[in-house]
């Protein structure tokens, strides 16, 4: 959910990679809420991270206290973030108590890819927005 949230906010200025430390596959109720937000994840992979590009990264942000736990070590420069949200897999109840778990979840992912983006990669405010007031 985050790739896509950050796909979403970020568009061109970002190229993102999504991995674990283990593939599991699309959760389908992740697809089917992110739908919900108008977001297509379905064509998305389960990677790991062995799958991504050799590349530099500038920023590695872990969603989970395990993955950060178990990241391993990525040369450059990059700065790491993280942000534990709940795991999906311990949402226990009802069909509909857990699509709801799980859009409270897309709902949290989305505030911190909102905040993400806009800090780090994407600004609101335009640097130059003096000179565009101006025209």
């Amino acid at each position: 959910m985050a790739e896509g949230w950050i796909k979403y906010y970020a568009g061109d200025e970002a190229n993102v990679n999504s991995a674990g430390i283990e593939a599991h596959g699309l959760n389908s109720n992740a697809v089917k809420v992110m739908a919900g937000a108008l977001i297509d994840i379905s064509k998305h992979k389960s990677k790991t991270i062995s799958d991504l590009p050799d590349i530099k990264f500038d920023y590695i942000i872990t969603v989970c206290d395990n993955a950060r736990e178990k990241c391993p070590y990525f040369p450059g420069k990059a700065v790491r973030l993280h942000r534990s949200f709940p795991d999906p897999e311990s949402f226990k109840g009802t069909d509909k108590e857990i699509l709801k778990l799980f859009t409270d979840l897309r709902d949290q992912i989305e505030d911190y890819c909102f905040d993400f983006v806009h800090t780090n990669i994407k600004p609101l405010i335009p640097d130059d927005l003096d000179d565009l007031v101006k025209l």
